[in-house]
């Protein structure tokens, strides 16, 4: 079996990779092992001094790792060169703070001495989605790696190039062989890596169907598991907003990857008096993007990454408009090309709660506007979704913004901002959008031990 990288300007394979045995796994997964033990073993101030160096590989290695990006799955190269930049500067913030977040703890709990220490729990499987290949990856993978654990990836079949990009950066960065290691295997054969003992915990990022099978497996094995799955949430644009400031970040937080993103601006509720102006504006600078070659360096809009993908959105698309949606961009369905799996930026209107656009993830260069008139409207038609990810309120009035905030079922809630992650702030969702934490001093102890040792 192997797995193909295909173009998605061009539709050509790129490259191919053979895939992994059941016997290849089996000595990866005992050298990860071994590798792994080794590497707790060493001290964390050790193990930060190379988690550093790493930092320094990627940004020397950025223009090959973008390259990769973009060949495999279409984002412009500016902003795949940007992805390998925030991976470094993750890592060498993560690096940062480790020897302060991994410190050993002492407790007055009565006792002649209590102390709390933080323990690597093994090797991670890590389960990795193609929209942002290296970012999603490194992110988890840095702060695992200083806790001292050993990282699996497991990457889509699409970006396998960018997983071996992954592996050869922190061997170059001189981590021990085996500690990150690349399966190339897909679906079938992750199962029975999850139920393998040398694999202490999961982490998943991708589709809603995806983060519950792979919930349930872990559940059967009593493993814990991080899940980072879909989003759907709302842009509250309130009357007193800078029109200016929200169309602004909502264009620019739609059409990001090509609006490949979980925490992409996909639902507008703006208020009735701002409704037509915001629409006019938000239209006009998507029809004005400039939509092409992920290569060229004008290009703002590129393919979306498979062909399923593009064929999902348009009938998605198709379904919006026959429930009543109607579509304010000059683009529409008629200029999606023949060649390449480019969708043009498009704006839909009059989206009501029952319309495919306000109820499904639209997982590309798709918004919808749905109008409110009140504030309890508006949180209302924000939370009526399954999704609980990234929300974002737009008002010059602080204390209003912060008010709806509180009442926003999500992760995240950014003011007068596109929604995007920090490596200094905890990335996660609720409801459907999933568990856990990634980054920041959260995303460091999803994967230890808080193992408490007390002297009676």
């Amino acid at each position: 079996m192997n797995f193909r990288s295909i173009d998605p300007t061009t539709e050509q394979t790129v490259a191919e990779f053979t895939a992994h045995t059941a016997l290849d796994v089996g000595r990866m997964l005992s050298a990860a092992s071994s590798a792994q033990g080794q590497w707790a073993r060493r001290p964390l101030l050790e193990r930060v001094r190379l988690i550093e160096g790493l930092a320094d590989v990627l940004e020397k290695r950025r223009h090959e790792g973008a390259s990769t990006i973009t060949r495999e799955m279409g984002k412009p190269l500016a902003q795949a060169l940007a992805e390998v930049d925030k991976c470094a500067g993750a890592v060498r913030y993560m690096a940062s703070i480790a020897p302060t977040v991994l410190a050993d703890e002492t407790v007055d709990a009565g006792f002649r001495h209590s102390r709390v220490v933080y323990e690597p729990l093994g090797l991670v499987l890590s389960i990795m989605p193609w929209n942002f290949p290296l970012w999603q990856f490194f992110r988890f993978a840095a702060p695992a790696l200083l806790a001292g654990n050993g990282v699996l990836l497991k990457h889509a079949p699409s970006t396998m190039g960018s997983g071996l990009f992954a592996e050869s950066v922190c061997l170059e960065a001189g981590l021990p062989a085996g500690l990150v290691t690349s399966l190339l295997i897909d679906v079938p054969q992750v199962e029975s890596v999850m139920a393998n003992p040398a694999v202490a915990a999961v982490t998943f990022t991708g589709s809603t169907g995806g983060g519950r099978a792979v919930a349930q497996v872990a559940a059967r094995h009593i493993k814990p598991v991080v899940l980072e799955l879909g989003g759907s949430d709302a842009y509250i644009v309130l009357g007193d907003a800078d029109l200016d400031v929200a169309v602004s970040a909502c264009v620019a937080g739609r059409l990001l990857n090509a609006g490949q993103s979980c925490i992409g601006a996909k639902r507008f509720i703006v208020h009735t008096s701002l409704h037509d102006a915001f629409v006019s504006r938000v239209a006009e600078a998507f029809d004005a993007a400039i939509v092409g070659s992920p290569h060229n360096p004008d290009t703002q809009v590129g393919p979306l990454a498979r062909q399923d993908l593009r064929d999902i959105l348009l009938d998605q698309v198709r379904r919006a408009l026959n429930s009543g949606a109607r579509c304010a961009t000059k683009r529409t369905l008629e200029d999606v090309p023949s060649r390449g799996w480019f969708v043009p930026p498009m704006l839909l209107v009059n989206v009501h709660q029952n319309n495919p656009a306000f109820r499904e993830e639209l997982f590309g260069p798709v918004a919808s506007v749905t109008s409110f008139e009140t504030e309890h409207q508006a949180v209302a038609l924000a939370n009526d979704t399954e999704f609980g990810l990234g929300n974002a309120v737009f008002s010059r009035d602080t204390p209003a913004a912060l008010r709806i905030a509180a009442q926003l079922q999500s992760g995240t809630v950014f003011i007068n901002d596109f929604v995007r992650s920090h490596a200094a702030l905890p990335f996660g969702g609720v409801k459907s959008s999933g568990y856990g934490r990634e980054l920041g001093r959260w995303g460091m102890l999803e994967f230890v031990n808080v193992k408490n040792i007390t002297i009676g």
